[in-house]
């Protein structure tokens, strides 16, 4: 297919979403309550259910109601360092509600509205409680507005935030979108965003998605508006702001490709960068047309040990880089490269319905990430140049991982990003490969991604779509190699065997309490 340049509405109309979200009060409107005021007389209705009953982080996420669209409004103060910000929420219900909740920790609320009026609050571990005076009908629009004030510093049990001598970036997979803003912070309710970086004129804002305006403000200020084009995960939003440069390339069929780049670095980082094209292209070729409007690298302006606790991290049209990682030549970054682009496809395009469908994300990025190395003849860190070889050692493994990890589909928070996740969903995917042939695995593929599109898609959802384009039932055979605490045998390998389990061996888990993201194999 062929890119086409997206025609940008009128100046009025590109402020449409958020005008929409901070539209006057309508007929659900409720009188105005104080911060710390006493509720009017309530309808009829519940406090809406503080969970989506994740599998993984069992009290993330919010019922009751669907979000609509983000506006997220931040201004940055370097002096300060702190960041003013705005979230606007445009919601509707899924049944009446007295209350709901938003995702929230480290945040320091100054006041919420409801549809335009002010409603009571309270913020209870990691929840912001909001009670409109009256309560909100089933399948109701309404708006929500939170005003407070973020340090990128603060020192929290887990954050998103990246503080960088410069500014600040976030990096909010898997569950810290909700210490950036206040949310609905659970993949399964993806959704429209669109950003306002306020800044000084000697720092640069930019978010996911495209620029569709720039305004010039007093005090030598710049405000840059970013809009996704395509529904987003709260985990995968992206929002930077330091002494960048944006330098722009096209890609295959006319991708405009962006990237945001520390501009005392842009030289330096320039070779890495320019294989981004064919990578693209590469990827396209085995799993369709590159799925969003951008696609571009942040190496983030910080090679700090402690500034995060991973090589790169895909974020919505913006991969999230170490500099220093993309100094080196092409075979010792290109694999994952590749890992980080394949999540646009796995992981963006089509999100994980819960966290325990994490092997989908991670097993697809390194098993493309892993063809395209050992096409290039490029060892791996074992040494090894195909990928028979490699699932060959990882097979030898299996039994151990699953003691020590569980089966691959059926994680917990502390072991989310083990190997099981990244390697063991390779073997898995190799094996169904192997079990139904190069052609009807490569058009399941297709197939998983194109129906599911923009949406969460389950490890359910992948077995039925494997079974129905492959013309024969993987359902048990599946649930076998991602479910079982046994290692099957490998199809077109009945020589491979699996290496006893070593009970006195304990495998040493990742640093963070589970949120490290380099146990891939590509890296």
């Amino acid at each position: 297919m062929r890119y086409r340049t997206r025609v940008t509405a009128p100046a009025a109309a590109l402020f449409g979403t958020a005008a929409a979200l901070t539209a006057a009060p309508g007929a659900h409107a409720t009188p105005t309550t104080q911060q710390t005021g006493t509720s009017a007389a309530k309808t009829s209705g519940e406090p809406g259910p503080e969970t989506l009953g994740d599998p993984v982080f069992p009290a993330l996420g919010n019922d009751g109601y669907r979000v609509e669209a983000y506006h997220l409004d931040f201004s940055y103060d370097p002096a300060t360092r702190l960041v003013d910000a705005t979230a606007t929420l445009k919601i509707r219900t899924t049944r009446a509600l007295t209350r709901l909740s938003l995702d929230a920790l480290g945040l320091d609320v100054r006041a919420v509205r409801v549809g335009g009026r002010k409603a009571t609050y309270e913020q209870v571990d990691e929840k912001l409680r909001v009670t409109p005076a009256r309560s909100l009908p089933a399948k109701c629009s309404a708006t929500l507005r939170v005003e407070y004030t973020a340090d990128p510093r603060r020192d929290l049990p887990h954050t998103g935030w990246v503080d960088t001598p410069d500014g600040f970036a976030v990096c909010c997979q898997p569950n810290s979108a909700h210490t950036v803003f206040p949310c609905n912070d659970h993949p399964s309710d993806k959704t429209d965003f669109s950003f306002r970086l306020t800044v000084p004129n000697t720092l640069r804002g930019v978010a996911t998605g495209l620029l569709v305006r720039t305004e010039s403000l007093s005090g030598d200020r710049t405000a840059y508006t970013y809009r996704s084009r395509e529904p987003m995960a709260t985990e995968l939003v992206q929002i930077t702001v330091g002494d960048y440069v944006v330098k722009d390339r096209q890609g295959p069929h006319g991708l405009p490709l962006r990237d945001v780049v520390p501009t005392a670095r842009a030289a330096a980082l320039e070779p890495a960068l320019a294989l981004t094209p064919k990578l693209v292209e590469w990827i396209e070729a085995r799993l369709g047309a590159y799925p969003f409007e951008t696609y571009g690298l942040l190496p983030c302006n910080s090679d700090a040990p402690d500034a995060f606790d991973f090589t790169g991290l895909e974020t919505q049209t913006l991969t999230i880089y170490k500099p220093n990682y993309l100094l080196q030549e092409e075979k010792k970054i290109g694999s994952h490269m590749m890992h980080e682009l394949v999540h646009s496809y796995f992981g963006n395009s089509v999100s994980p319905a819960t966290w325990a469908d994490l092997w989908l994300n991670e097993g697809h990025a390194d098993f493309y990430g892993l063809l395209y190395r050992y096409e290039r003849g490029w060892p791996d860190s074992l040494g090894m140049t195909t990928m028979e070889a490699r699932m060959k050692d990882t097979y030898a493994r299996g039994d151990q991982w699953r003691r020590d990890w569980g089966p691959v589909a059926a994680p917990n928070a502390a072991n989310l990003f083990e190997s099981q996740r990244y390697l063991g969903g390779v073997l898995v995917l190799y094996a169904l490969r192997n079990l139904v042939g190069e052609a009807a695995f490569n058009a399941l593929e297709r197939a998983f991604l194109a129906r599911y599109r923009n949406s969460s898609a389950s490890t359910a959802d992948y077995i039925a779509v494997a079974s129905e384009v492959s013309g024969q039932d993987v359902s048990g055979f599946l649930q076998d190699w991602l479910y079982g605490t046994k290692t099957p045998r490998m199809p077109g390998h009945p020589d491979w065997t699996v290496t006893q389990v070593n009970p006195s061996l304990v495998a040493p888990h990742s640093r963070r309490g589970g949120h490290y993201h380099d146990n891939s194999a590509t890296l």
